[in-house]
């Protein structure tokens, strides 16, 4: 079983250079232990279930409150329970269909 999410999270009332604040998110993902991929509209993360994937996102708007009184997030969910490591699978798949994508 396996849940894949890709979500973005920023505030909304900081500007243009929100930076320094996506990247306290991008930290708590990277020391969550769950497997990710960041890129540059969202960052996507693996985990068994759907919930640990939620509380992730509860996590980051607890890391988003204190810096702003406005803040957007969008995700989507893709979650199979007969597959694991959904997010090498569906790179793989492409990749094997058109070679190397980036």
């Amino acid at each position: 079983m396996s849940a894949l999410m890709n979500f973005s999270i920023f505030p909304l009332d900081k500007g243009e250079d929100i930076g320094d604040h996506v990247s306290k998110v991008v930290q708590h993902i990277k020391n969550s232990g769950y497997k990710y991929q960041f890129g540059s509209m969202g960052t996507t993360v693996e985990a068994e279930k759907v919930g640990y994937l939620l509380k992730l996102v509860e996590e980051a708007y607890e890391i988003m409150d204190p810096i702003s009184d406005r803040i957007y997030c969008v995700m989507n969910i893709d979650y199979s329970k007969n597959k694991t490591d959904l997010l090498n699978r569906k790179r793989n798949s492409i990749e094997k269909r058109i070679g190397k994508v980036s």
